[in-house]
């Protein structure tokens, strides 16, 4: 029985791959097109599709909204074919709509998988978040410590100069103070336009010269980035941001008391968990959809918490 249950979490592993396939292939037909929209609902049927497939009871706790804002793989939706494992679900059919409107790089279709009842049904608002790789002490960076006190913690755990530690953060007007901050201690900023799953993720691979990850950007994306970071190493905190009293009652709603809460990586995504994204335009962290006559080419990356295996898998596949 055992060995059944590993061969069954292998193939979950490698089908979950196969899901963002689809989605970031189906997205693929609309970069350069303008079209926001069209382009993550081709992601978003794709995946349910791929999902239909799969073997698990699963429900989509971070997903397209609510059931009235969306017609599929909505908060709440089951997915799968029921017989087999409580699953929880967190995807971004398309993270960077607008990145694949405008044909920009960056562009993920990004699923993980958690064991039932293990990952923060974060309501769609704001999230304060900070982040950085493995190997590390803990408490080594906090969200309530100010920016320049994170960057000289981090660079002494990490035997260098601030000077030497490059933070990712999304260009928005509101992290004007962090970048200013960054600076004023010598530390590099490097900015990017959408996409924060991915900046997260940059922060555990050295290639990317990514050490830290600190702003805000939406909650659900959050507790997608906090999976990868389950599956590799790392550290991350992240605070619920409410503007509006109708985000109050979704939280509540999720079933959110303490609105206050710091949520370490562990608060927003536990137990065993299955990560996956595959490029659907070209980034630091993958490479794009690229067609050619008769076949397609994808690059996927797979995470698996229980055994801290990372898997790139470049496909060609006869289309």
């Amino acid at each position: 029985m055992r060995e059944q249950e590993t061969f069954l979490d292998r193939v979950l592993t490698i089908e979950t791959g196969r899901c963002t396939e689809a989605a970031a292939v189906a997205a693929s037909t609309m970069i350069g097109r303008g079209d926001r929209h069209g382009a993550d609902q081709a992601a978003v049927t794709a995946l349910r599709e791929a999902f239909n497939k799969l073997d698990i009871d699963g429900t989509v706790v971070i997903g397209e909204g609510e059931r009235d804002e969306a017609p599929m793989l909505y908060i709440g939706e089951k997915v799968g074919t029921g017989k087999g494992p409580t699953i929880d679900i967190a995807l971004d059919p398309l993270e960077g709509t607008d990145l694949t409107a405008k044909a920009m790089g960056g562009a993920l279709a990004v699923v993980a998988l958690a064991s039932g009842g293990t990952m923060l049904h974060a309501p769609d608002t704001y999230m304060d978040k900070i982040a950085i790789g493995p190997g590390y002490p803990d408490g080594t960076v906090d969200l309530d410590r100010p920016v320049e006190d994170n960057i000289e913690s981090l660079a002494k755990a990490k035997g260098v100069a601030p000077e030497d530690i490059t933070l990712c953060v999304l260009e928005r007007d509101r992290h004007n103070h962090i970048i200013e901050a960054a600076r004023r201690v010598g530390s590099r900023v490097f900015l990017i336009s959408d996409g924060d799953v991915a900046g997260v993720i940059h922060t555990t691979d050295p290639s990317t010269g990514i050490d830290m990850y600190v702003g805000q950007g939406g909650a659900p994306e959050g507790v997608l980035a906090a999976a990868a970071l389950r599956c590799v190493g790392g550290q991350m905190q992240g605070r619920l941001v409410f503007k509006k009293e109708e985000e109050k009652q979704r939280a509540a709603k999720a079933g959110i008391r303490d609105l206050n809460r710091k949520y370490s990586l562990l608060d927003l995504c536990g137990g065993d968990v299955i990560f996956a994204a595959t490029g659907v335009t070209n980034g630091m962290l993958l490479d794009g959809v690229r067609w050619e006559p008769g076949y397609v080419n994808t690059h996927t990356v797979i995470m698996r918490s229980k055994t801290g295996t990372v898997r790139y898998i470049k496909a060609r596949t006869r289309r």
